[in-house]
Formats: C-alpha cells, structure tokens, sequence
C-alpha cells in the first residue's frame, strides 16, 4: 500500500477529467461518489482478466481474487500488488471506512472491509464498475 502523500503519475487538470470522462465516472473517479447497488457491469462477472483503472489503465485487480459478496459492488480480496492502491481513512457521512484510490492517478475506485473470513485475506475491497475496466485473457 502507498500513502496519499505521495503525488500520483498521472495529472491531469479538471477539465482534461471532464474531457475524458462521462460524467457519471467523473462523479465516481474524481469525485468519490458510487454508483447505485447492482447496477455496475462487473457485479456479477465471472470473465478471466485483469481490471484496470479507467481512467488511467494502470493495473488494480486480477479475476482470480474476484468473489462473490452479494454488497452490489465488485468485491475482491486483495489488489493485484500492494502498491497499486492507495488505502486512507474516509470519515464522510459520519462513518469511517478505508476509502481506496488507483496509486498511478489518485481515483477513488471505493471502500476496503475486513468482513470477508470466507476469503484467503479477509478483506473485501468494494469497487465501484464505473471505476475499472475488465482486459479480458487472451
């Protein structure tokens, strides 16, 4: 895991965001939102594949540590390397959680749990659809 501190590899401005975008990865990505419950295309998928983060491409999570959480969201125990998130504590909505961020471009991908003892980890990593891209094997 990389710190926040850090600056990220890609910057870009506002604008060149909104340019890139639609606006709701914008909302998600660069603002923190979250799309709705069981409604993001990975919810269920089973495709062998690395995810990407879309706004960037930088490499987040491998299908293999997928699993099913029945949270609505994408669930994975564990990045595809440490230091391709970033994990900091968010204190919005008066909850606190471990928001996770792409470490190459600082997006917010969604919140890290340790409520998975079925996993290998124990962690959940929930992650918004919006905010990754499926590279399917070849």
């Amino acid at each position: 895991m990389t710190t926040s501190s850090q600056q990220p590899q890609v910057q870009k401005t506002d604008a060149e965001w909104r340019a890139q975008l639609s606006p709701e990865e914008y909302a998600v990505l660069r603002q923190a939102g979250t799309e709705r419950a069981w409604t993001g295309e990975y919810v269920d998928t089973k495709t062998v594949g690395v995810y990407e983060c879309r706004a960037c491409g930088a490499e987040l999570f491998r299908s293999e540590t997928k699993f099913d959480s029945h949270c609505g969201w994408p669930s994975f125990y564990e990045a595809s390397a440490e230091d391709h998130v970033i994990l900091r504590e968010d204190r919005s909505y008066g909850m606190l959680r471990t928001e996770v961020l792409c470490a190459s471009c600082h997006s917010h991908l969604g919140h890290l749990f340790d409520d998975a003892p079925q996993t290998p980890t124990g962690d959940r990593y929930c992650i918004n659809s919006v905010s990754i891209r499926l590279q399917p094997a070849e």
